[in-house]
């Protein structure tokens, strides 16, 4: 399974220097999350589905439909 974690970051034209800061994470931690050499906690994932406003299935692609559950 691959992570949209990177996608959907650069959809938002953003670095991975600013979503490790929003994390309150190392970049170079963030950077493995992206390449898949680290497992993503489910806290961050949360925090990525709500900084995202788009659902943890749609991050991890269980889904293509980017809006969040109710």
């Amino acid at each position: 399974m691959r992570l949209k974690i990177r996608d959907v970051r650069e959809d938002h034209d953003l670095t991975q220097q600013q979503v490790a800061q929003y994390l309150m994470c190392d970049q170079s931690l963030y950077s493995k999350y992206e390449r898949g050499e680290r497992e993503v906690p489910l806290n961050i994932m949360i925090k990525l589905a709500k900084f995202y406003k788009t659902s943890i299935d749609y991050l991890v692609g269980l889904t293509e439909n980017k809006k969040p559950y109710r």
